[in-house]
């Protein structure tokens, strides 16, 4: 057969990339139940601890009794709940944007935004490290795609500097995924403002997180500018799903008309919405990102002196750094078997030779939590 699928899985599985699914039967959280046996779990992006928050629990059955499960059409057909518009309203006072518009999935945003501002007579320029949607989203624009190295602000003002494009979006997370770092926004936006640019934000891990009362890197670096387009996704911290882009009155009006990823999709469930909203009161309260950042630094001095070295991150997101493939897969295989969850990250989500543990803290994890964790580690780098 031309398409030679057998013999690509086989490539696949010798190099150590294989992925395999585990099927979840409890409510996530520190402590989960998966193919039938207890795990405490570092996996998750529920850096709040608010997607089994029983207030949220509450607010999704309170409003699936008023309007229903589905939404039953599109944004624009007759899908548009009234708490679509409250979300979406609260989100761009909370961002301090002129107004915000809501997707189903952060993929879908990403998509949205960049395919409905580029075409191939403009350029794109993004960071190294961006999560997969936003470079999906560079390509499918057919715009010029110039890649920065990472975090690298002088490097972009460089290829800016280059470019005869009319229009110029540079593209970034906020908190990349895989590394728990942050981008240089400061140094970027001035980079932006000076080359007659765009600064997108992919705020994904940071929403929730960073900044006072949660409100996101953008709060967190004292960031305001007519340049800026922001998202935020509602599955990670917020406990929730979908994902809001904020920005201007005409650039959210534009995407309206023309992201077909907003148009031509079913609207999120106003249940959900309803749970967002209340996540978004809950995570005012910084308590909560205070409890996080004490687990960071117990996390961080606990796995001191080991052969694993722990990437420099003061996010939730706390890398492991194994290197090869297959060693990944079998330090998280025997952690696994000692009764605790931690997923190996391996190439082509990030780069050959720098597989990973991605650990992902919660603020429902407690201090003991991260102490099994590091003294099991600890005795496996033991019996190495």
């Amino acid at each position: 057969m031309a398409w030679e699928l057998e013999s690509r899985l086989a490539q696949i599985s010798r190099a150590g990339l294989q992925r395999r699914r585990r099927t979840l039967s409890s409510a996530q959280g520190p402590r989960i139940r998966v193919d039938g046996r207890e795990y405490l779990s570092f996996c998750s992006n529920d850096y709040l601890g608010l997607a089994a928050h029983p207030a949220l629990t509450e607010a999704a059955c309170q409003a699936a009794r008023v309007a229903g499960v589905g939404a039953g059409a599109s944004h624009l057909v007759l899908g548009h709940h009234e708490l679509h518009e409250q979300l979406e309203q609260r989100f761009a006072a909370l961002t301090n944007f002129p107004r915000a518009l809501l997707f189903s999935t952060g993929y879908m945003a990403n998509l949205g935004v960049i395919t409905a501002l580029l075409s191939r007579h403009d350029a794109i320029f993004a960071d190294r490290l961006n999560h997969a949607s936003l470079n999906d989203a560079a390509l499918l624009s057919r715009a010029d795609l110039q890649r920065f190295r990472h975090a690298d602000a002088a490097h972009l003002d460089e290829l800016l500097g280059r470019s005869s494009a009319q229009r110029k979006l540079v593209v970034t997370d906020g908190v990349f995924s895989m590394d728990g770092d942050m981008a240089p926004l400061t140094d970027m936006l001035a980079v932006c403002e000076r080359h007659d640019a765009l600064l997108f934000v992919d705020d994904a891990h940071g929403f929730g997180v960073l900044g006072e009362g949660g409100r996101g890197i953008l709060q967190h670096f004292g960031l305001k500018s007519d340049r800026l387009i922001y998202l935020a996704t509602l599955g990670k911290a917020m406990g929730s799903f979908g994902a809001l882009v904020a920005g201007s009155e005409s650039l959210i009006e534009y995407l309206l008309q023309k992201a077909h990823t907003y148009i031509y999709t079913t609207a999120l469930p106003p249940m959900l919405a309803q749970a967002s909203l209340t996540a978004f009161e809950l995570m005012a309260d910084d308590r909560l990102r205070q409890h996080l950042q004490q687990l960071i630094r117990q996390l961080r001095n606990d796995l001191e002196g080991l052969p694993w070295q722990l990437m420099s991150s003061v996010t939730p997101i706390q890398p492991l750094l194994v290197g090869d493939a297959v060693a990944a897969v079998e330090l998280a295989d025997a952690l696994r078997e000692s009764g605790i969850m931690v997923p190996a990250i391996r190439p082509p989500t990030v780069p050959t030779g720098s597989a990973r543990l991605r650990i992902s803290l919660s603020a429902a994890h407690t201090a003991d939590d991260v102490a099994a964790l590091a003294q099991a580690l600890a005795h496996l780098a033991r019996g190495r």
